[in-house]
């Protein structure tokens, strides 16, 4: 089996700071790129940053500049830092990994449940 959970949303004013964390585990052989999605009430899921086992990065628009990903391969955890939020942040963010279980022949992307960030005025 292969898990993945979020941790780290909340309520926090605009102009404020959160730091979301992500972890796999389980029957892990390797991990490829770790992202997250973000999808507001009534949108679409959409993408926010992504990052690489290399550590290249690549954010979405919006966010680039504000938010920061990174990642510890040795722990398999991803963790996205998200400064001068805005309400326009508000959603539930979910993370998202391409991992090579050890049970499979193939990688596949596995996603977390999600954590709602809620920012008010």
């Amino acid at each position: 089996q292969v898990q993945v959970v979020e941790s780290g949303g909340g309520l926090v004013q605009a102009g404020g700071s959160l730091r979301l964390s992500c972890a796999a585990s389980g029957s892990i052989f390797s991990i490829n790129d770790m992202g997250w999605y973000r999808q507001a009430p009534g949108k679409q899921r959409e993408f926010v940053a992504v990052i690489t086992s290399g550590g290249t990065t690549n954010y979405a628009d919006s966010v680039k500049g504000r938010f920061i990903i990174s990642r510890d391969n040795a722990k398999n955890t991803v963790a996205l830092q998200m400064n001068s939020l805005k309400p326009e942040d508000t959603a539930v963010y979910f993370c998202n990994a391409d991992i090579h279980p050890t049970f499979s022949g193939y990688s596949r992307y596995f996603w977390g449940q999600g954590t709602q960030v809620t920012v008010s005025l």
